[in-house]
């Protein structure tokens, strides 16, 4: 399990350097006032929670237990759900196309995946 997610932790790293880049250097042009910082928060998480996966993959070779498999699945799943839809929402501002809107409802539910994750990973390490 641990090598499998540190695989994803580094790959979701490289894409998080990659996204920056593109940010930093093709959209800050193109995207309307006060849309770089929606994908500048994406970023961060994603940042964030791929240092947090790498983590509990770390702590599973130590300590292998349910919660931290938990926990791993839940910074994925938030990176997907909080990051991507916030990369979708910025994407909406920079082209205009509006049937992206029905995105906005998920951010909330990537931040309660990255809770659960974190909440996870507490528990894992205490059972270890």
């Amino acid at each position: 399990m641990h090598k499998k997610y540190l695989i994803i932790a580094a790959i979701l790293g490289a894409i998080s350097v990659a996204m920056g880049a593109f940010g930093a250097h093709a959209l800050k042009a193109i995207l309307p006032e006060g849309a770089l910082p929606i994908y500048e928060t994406a970023i961060r998480y994603q940042f964030y929670h791929v240092f947090a996966l790498a983590m509990a993959a770390i702590l599973y070779e130590k300590y292998p237990n349910q919660s931290l498999i938990n926990a791993a699945a839940g910074f994925i799943v938030g990176i997907i759900f909080f990051c991507g839809s916030l990369y979708l929402l910025t994407l909406r501002a920079a082209t205009g196309i509006e049937w992206l809107r029905f995105v906005g409802p998920f951010t909330p539910v990537g931040g309660l995946f990255f809770i659960a994750g974190w909440l996870q990973l507490a528990w894992g390490i205490k059972k270890g």
